[in-house]
């Protein structure tokens, strides 16, 4: 059976070239809206987050309709810490919208979830976006496009692909990058005619691939994936099996939901080549087959790229634990650590020898820091460690995760970043001017990138593009220096006052204002000199007769640099710590007392 008034499309881009956009257009356009409907932009970005930073986090499934034809579209992220949303999300789909925005061209990411849809067969239309740019070079779009098509060596149909050229912020859209249409008409007619509709025989015994795992308070586990054969129905007993193991069980599909526009309504039965949402599963995962009772036949399911980065979440144990956070304790955090891994399947987390902390493993440090954002949102308050590669061992050799890392910058500052590189063990693969700026392609540690998005931006004043992506694992390249400056420690308990901030700028950078409060240990700024200081942030005038308070006001204090969590897990070295609350981010030593850290930094000197 051919389901021609269904098709499954995935939108897949680099991040920033206007997915979620152009599928609010679309949804639009299909009728989902009255007319007079005040909406907000970016619908799709349901996360505070992702409204924040302009990305999308997490894949979302949505639908409109055309022509009687219902269109499911998954809007998927573009950068590539969160890779496994893309990967996983590409089985549900039967073709894909290669969205690329006209100036740019294809991006990194581009290439990377480009390969892994013709890794799977799909049909690609190939979508100029953002046509008009001023600076839009439309016409050579697709020529590079083509070049990359060849490149990942794509079927001959997939080298067919027809492009069209839209502005997604407009809702329009040609087969001309000349001119427009008055909507996305000529989008929509290709979708129809170039992408496949969903074949399958729906007598057949039943199998759905689960592809993702959504997590409800009410309900618990919500499966979502697509029929490739059969039909289900409310309150039916399936059974639940897996391609890489040989665990059977039994359970119930209570109900069954289908996505209408951006909500999730309930339906009596679904059948082949539906994207549904199924709950009653508890024990549920990713990968994993539903089918008839007596008729287990698992579906084989793409491999997630490995997590290739590690850090250490604990229990908040400073001076100031349990004051600002709503969820302090290890069940709490250990709860929602496990619930998110449920979900996010390229995130792992692990117990550790104590039952205070959990190893959590990632695909890079912004995979990382969006999920401890999250956390201190909902009110949790937890510490976290330095990021720290994951190694493995091949053939007996030690080896490291190595990224390939594609960076595009004014001519100017090719020589700054040359040598930056050089000294982070980065190797020169690729270099070639374009226009006014040079693009240049290095092969390095990824740990050699910890700690260097902020430099890179200073150093090439805010114009620089620096994409990484895991390339492999080759082996260990020798010692790495991440830091060059020292931390500017507090001396004792108190509240930073102007005085005591004003002495100690001298000594370096400061991160905070008067009228903090501190703790013994607690990191306050950094020095440029590679060693620790210890500095009194709360010291007073002492008052006599002669000098009074009102001196201060002629103290004139530099302006602090504040620190994101981003920044701060760049900036922290192994013996340091974040302190991460709803309302602050604190950096602090792991040893708070400044005579036994002394000890501690002694003894390993002597060793």
């Amino acid at each position: 059976m051919k389901r021609e008034d269904l098709r499954n499309i995935a939108i897949i881009a680099h991040v920033d070239h206007g997915k979620t956009t152009l599928v609010d257009e679309m949804l639009k356009f299909g009728g989902l809206f009255r007319e007079n409907q005040v909406i907000e932009e970016r619908m799709m970005d349901s996360n505070a987050l992702e409204r924040e930073r302009g990305i999308t986090i997490l894949a979302k499934n949505t639908s409109t309709y055309y022509k009687d034809v219902k269109v499911n579209i998954v809007d998927t992220p573009g950068h590539a810490d969160f890779g496994g949303e893309v990967e996983r999300i590409l089985k549900m789909v039967n073709g894909v919208l290669l969205l690329v925005d006209a100036a740019e061209g294809p991006m990194p990411q581009t290439r990377f979830v480009l390969q892994k849809s013709i890794e799977l067969g799909h049909r690609v239309i190939v979508v100029v976006n953002k046509v008009d740019k001023p600076d839009a070079r439309s016409y050579d779009i697709g020529d590079e496009v083509l070049e990359l098509l060849l490149d990942l060596d794509a079927s001959n149909d997939q080298l067919d692909s027809p492009v069209v050229f839209c502005s997604g912020r407009n809702g329009t859209a040609s087969y001309s990058p000349d001119y427009q249409n008055d909507d996305l008409t000529p989008l929509f007619d290709k979708i129809l005619e170039h992408i496949a509709a969903p074949e399958g025989d729906e007598n057949a015994p039943l199998q759905i691939l689960v592809s993702s795992v959504d997590y409800n308070d009410y309900v618990g586990k919500i499966a979502v994936g697509r029929i490739e054969r059969g039909t289900i129905t409310a309150k039916k007993d399936v059974e639940v099996c897996n391609f890489h193991t040989d665990t059977k069980y039994r359970g119930k599909a209570t109900t069954i939901s289908q996505f209408d526009g951006l909500v999730r309504r309930e339906v009596p039965s679904a059948t082949v080549g539906d994207i549904v949402s199924i709950s009653g599963l508890e024990d549920i995962a990713i990968g994993e087959t539903i089918c008839d009772v007596g008729f287990c036949e698992p579906l084989p399911f793409v491999k997630i790229s490995e997590p290739t980065m590690e850090m250490t979440f604990s229990v908040n144990n400073s001076p100031f634990a349990g004051r600002e956070g709503k969820y302090v304790t290890t069940r709490h955090i250990r709860d929602y650590l496990f619930k998110e891994a449920i979900k996010d399947m390229s995130l792992r987390v692990n117990e550790t020898n104590s039952a205070d902390s959990y190893n959590v493993c990632g695909r890079g440090e912004m995979h990382l820091s969006i999920l401890m954002e999250n956390m201190r949102r909902e009110g949790y308050e937890f510490m976290v460690s330095t990021p720290r590669i994951i190694y493995k061992i091949i053939d007996d050799v030690r080896c490291e995760p190595i990224d390939r890392v594609y960076i595009d910058v004014p001519q100017t500052a090719v020589s700054v970043v040359m040598e930056k590189m050089g000294i982070r063990k980065g190797e020169l693969v690729n270099m070639m001017p374009k226009g006014s700026r040079t693009h240049m392609e290095f092969l390095i540690p990824t740990r050699g990138l910890f700690g260097y998005k902020t430099e890179f931006l200073t150093d090439t004043k805010g114009e620089g593009i620096l994409n990484p992506m895991y390339d492999s694992y080759q082996p260990e390249k020798g010692e790495i220096v991440k830091r060059f400056t020292g931390s500017l420690v507090a001396y004792e308990d108190g509240e930073t006052t102007s005085y005591g901030l004003f002495n100690a700028q001298d000594r370096g950078v400061m991160f905070l204002d008067p009228g903090v409060k501190v703790y013994t240990g607690m990191i306050v700024g950094y020095s440029p000199k590679g060693e620790d200081l210890v500095v009194n942030t709360c010291k007073k005038k002492h008052l006599t007769a002669v000098r009074s308070t009102g001196a201060d006001e002629a103290l004139k204090l530099v302006p602090p640099k504040k620190m994101s969590l981003e920044e701060a897990l760049e900036f922290i070295s192994e013996d340091e710590l974040i302190e991460v609350t709803p309302k602050s981010i604190r950096l602090r030593k792991r040893i708070l007392n400044n005579a036994e850290r002394m000890k501690t930094r002694m003894s390993k000197k002597t060793d």
